[in-house]
């Protein structure tokens, strides 16, 4: 395939990116500074690195043009009210719609869904979670209703807690509603778990919560 990668230099992204390149996908990947993909040794043939504002939809259209799917891995930084996943998904699908593109993945976050969960992580560590991250988990809410009004091919990820453990391939998967006691998941399974969801052609319209 063909994969524009937004967020491509994040935790996250440089291992969508680094993913698709080893299973022998084309990469497009959309940065602020093309000097932080190379720190993780990636480059190659089959990628191409565009250095364009993500929220700027004439800019990054060239970069969505021609491409098969989207993967958009952009999160929030902080505990301040933000907008950037709303405001960034809003202009990635106006680029998508304008050059005809429809398969769409999105990373999200499974801490403001309390569905699946067990009753300790329901009733004690949730509310002190969305207490915390508040404003991230308002704009990923927001974002996650935009992608499912948008009429794309879309999947939502929802990965628990984050960790810089290593590629497994073992994590469970539960579809609009949380992996029960999955609390933490590495960021290279996420990124596994994203390609996965593009190679297999779903879940289609769904929200995919992962979970070791």
């Amino acid at each position: 395939m063909r994969i524009t990668v937004f967020g491509a230099t994040g935790r996250t992204g440089w291992r969508v990116v680094g993913q698709a390149l080893h299973a022998g996908h084309e990469v497009t990947a959309v940065v602020r500074d093309p000097a932080a993909l190379e720190r993780h040794n990636l480059g190659g043939p089959r990628l191409t690195v565009v250095r364009a504002d993500v929220m700027d939809p004439a800019a990054i259209r060239p970069a969505v043009a021609g491409h098969d799917a989207v993967v958009s891995a952009i999160g929030p930084r902080g505990s301040g009210p933000t907008t950037v996943c709303a405001d960034s998904i809003a202009s990635i699908m106006e680029a998508m719609a304008a050059e005809g593109v429809r398969r769409l993945v999105a990373v999200s976050a499974s801490g403001f869904v309390r569905e699946g969960d067990g009753p300790l992580t329901r009733l004690v560590a949730k509310p002190i979670l969305n207490r915390v991250l508040r404003h991230a988990f308002a704009d990923m809410r927001r974002m996650e209703d935009l992608v499912r009004a948008s009429g794309l091919d879309w999947t939502i990820v929802r990965p628990p807690q984050l960790t810089e453990g290593p590629r497994t391939g073992s994590y469970r998967s539960a579809i609009d509603r949380n992996v029960r006691g999955g609390v933490r998941v590495s960021r290279a399974d996420l990124a596994d778990c994203v390609l996965r969801c593009l190679d297999e052609r779903g879940p289609l319209h769904a929200a995919l919560a992962i979970g070791n």
